[in-house]
Order: structure tokens, then sequence, then C-alpha cells
């Protein structure tokens, strides 16, 4: 079975990740998307809201015959939670040029670690490369249009979590 790990914080889940999730899955047997604990950033929704929006996300896409998709929150090194998994392929996105030196730089990271894993790289359609979390929770929190980015219920998920804060 070929097992891929799609790891990210998914703070929210945007269009751009479900692109990558989707093309992802014509690739391995069954993909593990990891959900980043990742407290240094200090995310919008908790851990459980972020695993429980890919829950749902993914529910959409799978379809009989397709990649067997599993929702794994982790707080290890990626390349631990890789062999946690048995993962024998990390698959990241990129948009841009500037996503790439950092992403070089953890495939060299990883691969001293344990050379077995193989990192795939995958670019974002054209429509989503512009897409991230961060400038889509700040559009949200000034109050502007993220449906172009977001599904409808992280759309509903950003507003309410905004309108809770009061911002």
């Amino acid at each position: 079975m070929r097992i891929g790990l799609y790891p990210g914080t998914f703070d929210p889940v945007t269009l751009g990740h479900m692109d990558i999730i989707q093309r992802a899955m014509a690739l391995v047997d069954r993909l593990v998307i990891g959900v980043a604990i990742n407290r240094d950033k200090g995310p919008l929704f908790s851990l459980e809201e972020r695993v429980e929006m890919l829950q749902a996300e993914c529910s959409r896409i799978v379809t009989p015959g397709s990649a067997e998709i599993v929702v794994h929150p982790f707080d290890n090194l990626l390349i631990d939670c890789a062999r946690d998994v048995g993962a024998q392929v990390i698959i990241r996105g990129l948009r841009a040029v500037a996503d790439f030196e950092y992403e070089f730089q953890m495939v060299g990271m990883n691969r001293a670690l344990d050379a077995s894993v193989e990192t795939v790289f995958l670019m974002a359609d054209a429509r989503r490369q512009a897409i991230a979390s961060k400038l889509v929770k700040e559009i949200a929190r000034l109050g502007g249009d993220v449906s172009k980015f977001v599904t409808p219920d992280v759309k509903l998920a950003l507003t309410e979590r905004y309108a809770g804060a009061g911002a």
C-alpha cells in the first residue's frame, strides 16, 4: 500500500489545501493528512476544530475506489510522524518561489534523518497559488469576503470565530 503524508497546520483549511489533497489522492492508496499542533503559530482554531474541518471537507471528495483519507494530528518531528503512519512519501504543496527555499531545507533535513522517506512537491493550481491561510484569516478578521478561498463551511467557521472575538 502506498501511503502519503500531507502535513500542515490547516488553520484553516483552504481551497488551495483541498486542491493538493485531491491531486495527492491520485498518487497514493492512503493519504494521511497530518495536522500539526504547532503552538508557536498561535492557531485561530483548536487542533480538534482543524481536524473536524478537514474530516468534513475530505468526506466530500472521497469516492469509491479513491484513496483513503485519514486525518492525523501530530506534535512530533515530521519524519517521525511519517514513520508512525507508515508513509513512504511526504507530499508538500508549493505556491510560489518563496516557498521553495524553506521546503528545500526541509527536504535536506528530513533526508538526513531518514533517507527512505521521499518528498514530492505538487504545485498549487494557478487559480489557488495566492491562497495562504494567514491571508485568509486576515481578510476574514477585517470583514472581507473569503468565499473565493475557502469552502462555505470554513467561511462560516471564520465568520463565527471573528464575530465571537469582537473583531
